[in-house]
């Protein structure tokens, strides 16, 4: 791979990172701020803070992951260990806490008649804590299937705690470490998938029939509505960006293609650190907070 390639694709990830932490960074503080103020922060906000702390976490995971794979550094086992738990967990969350704000955004601004949406609805947040706790069985399979890995290549070794992986181990670890964030990714994806397809229908339609019974062309809940439909669209494209980035992550380490290894590691960044900026403009909260943060930077 040409140096001038692998700068350029060093340079975006290094924009993207720098992007995604003053984001999410952003909401975290923001959130910290209520709720020292309140002592109390409301479900979204919840959602919106423990996302934001994943995604920190997972970009500063997957930053050093893209050096150590475009750089051929060697790591010692209980390194490696740390690095590949730390990624796994923080991927996780990032991905099911989403999944979960999509549910929420769901129940609380879909409208359909079918008695078993209403009953979630009135159960909203037992249905997002049930559903976090169910997550944790996928996570706890994922962490035993990479550790039984793992030890099955301590014992292919002689008896040294030691030992690093080299460049070869490295590709080993990157092919089983992808092909398991893909499979355990794929659930979490298809429920995000369903839910915000049922809420873009549901917006779609409600403005459709806001259209129609409006005289003005303009109606300011209208405009509501357009924006809820783009920042709901504009999550999917992003999540499913993720969820492909992953896929062709790993099918890109099979066939030893290192040009779309850099493509994909370069798409993956942009969800946990593009989505952020969507979450705030979409929340009047963030986005007013951030309109201030603007305005006194304009006056200095």
């Amino acid at each position: 791979m040409e140096s001038g390639v692998q700068s350029f694709f060093t340079f975006i990830i290094v924009v993207q990172f720098i992007i995604g932490n003053l984001s999410n960074g952003f909401i975290v503080l923001i959130n910290f701020i209520v709720w020292v103020n309140k002592r109390k922060l409301s479900s979204v906000d919840q959602i919106l803070m423990l996302l934001a702390i994943s995604r920190i976490g997972l970009i500063w995971e997957i930053l050093v992951s893209w050096f150590q794979s475009a750089y051929l550094f060697p790591q010692q086992q209980q390194l490696l260990e740390f690095s590949v738990y730390s990624w796994i967990l923080l991927n996780h969350f990032s991905l099911w806490l989403a999944t979960v704000l999509s549910i929420f955004y769901l129940l609380k601004i879909a409208s359909f008649s079918s008695p078993i949406f209403l009953y979630l609805k009135w159960r909203v947040k037992k249905v997002i804590l049930i559903i976090l706790l169910g997550s944790l069985v996928l996570l706890f399979l994922n962490g035993m299937q990479i550790s039984i890995k793992f030890e099955d290549w301590k014992h292919g070794y002689e008896r040294n705690t030691t030992w690093n992986f080299t460049a070869r181990e490295n590709i080993m670890v990157a092919k089983l470490i992808l092909f398991n964030m893909t499979m355990f990714s794929l659930t979490p994806y298809i429920l995000t998938l369903i839910f915000s397809l049922l809420l873009i229908s549901s917006l779609w339609k409600h403005l459709q029939k806001m259209k129609l019974n409006s005289k003005q062309h303009r109606d300011p809940k209208t405009e509501a509505h357009i924006n809820a439909l783009k920042i709901v669209v504009s999550f999917l494209l992003l999540y499913t960006s993720y969820f492909l980035s992953l896929l062709v992550s790993w099918l890109s380490y099979i066939h030893n293609i290192e040009l779309i290894q850099l493509f994909s590691a370069t798409t993956g960044l942009i969800y946990p650190s593009s989505h952020s900026l969507v979450l705030i403009l979409g929340n009047s909260k963030l986005r007013q907070a951030f309109l201030c943060i603007l305005k006194v930077w304009d006056k200095r």
